[in-house]
């Protein structure tokens, strides 16, 4: 990955952690801030992810590595929402 890959993929990050709490039914119990770090982790997660699997470089949008960051935003944001929520109680 190039640094302005890195880069890209943190701004993307940002995005796909709002995606991703959209995603997820119901009201989430965290900070927006929390949020947005998930999606971060996520997109980089998702993007090292797609180059193992290699779907990462295709023709037009890499519909499969976005489709990959998202579910990971999602399944991220459920475990802390729900890890944060328990501990808050």
């Amino acid at each position: 990955m190039e640094v302005t890959g890195f880069f890209t993929a943190i701004l993307f990050g940002l995005i796909i952690g709002a995606l991703g709490r959209l995603v997820v039914p119901g009201k989430q119990n965290i900070p927006i801030w929390l949020t947005l770090v998930v999606g971060v982790v996520a997109a980089l997660i998702g993007t090292f992810l797609a180059a193992a699997l290699g779907v990462d470089d295709t023709a037009g949008i890499d519909w499969i590595e976005l489709a990959l960051q998202i579910g990971l935003a999602a399944a991220g944001v459920a475990l802390v929402a729900g890890t944060r929520g328990r501990r808050q109680l």
